[in-house]
C-alpha cells in the first residue's frame, strides 16, 4: 500500500450538507481498498483562474493509504461527480 494525497475543488454553490455527503462518499470509497488517515476541509478559496465559470471553490484535502490499482477507480468517481471542478491525486 502506498501513501497518497488528493485535493479536490468543489463547486462553491454546494451546501454544507452536500459537502459532508461528498466527504463521506469519497472517504467510504477510499476505505474500501485502503485507509483514510485524515480529511481536511480547507474552506472556500478564490481560484487562480476561472474553472467551469466559477471564480471560487471549496478545497478538500485527503491523506490516505491505498493500493495503486484503486486510484483509477477513485479518479473515475471524481470525474463523474458533477460538483467537483478539479482534482489531483499525488503519491507521497
Amino acid at each position: 500500500m502506498n501513501k497518497y494525497e488528493s485535493i479536490i475543488i468543489i463547486n462553491p454553490n454546494c451546501t454544507d450538507e452536500a459537502l459532508k455527503a461528498l466527504e463521506s462518499k469519497f472517504t467510504g470509497l477510499i476505505n474500501e481498498n485502503g485507509k483514510v488517515e485524515s480529511v481536511e476541509n480547507m474552506g472556500k478559496k478564490r481560484l487562480a483562474y476561472e474553472v467551469k465559470k466559477n471564480k471560487e471553490g471549496f478545497y478538500m484535502l485527503f491523506n490516505f493509504e491505498a493500493k495503486p490499482d484503486s486510484i483509477a477507480e477513485l479518479e473515475r468517481n471524481y470525474r463523474i461527480t458533477d460538483d467537483i471542478l478539479k482534482f489531483i491525486v499525488v503519491k507521497k
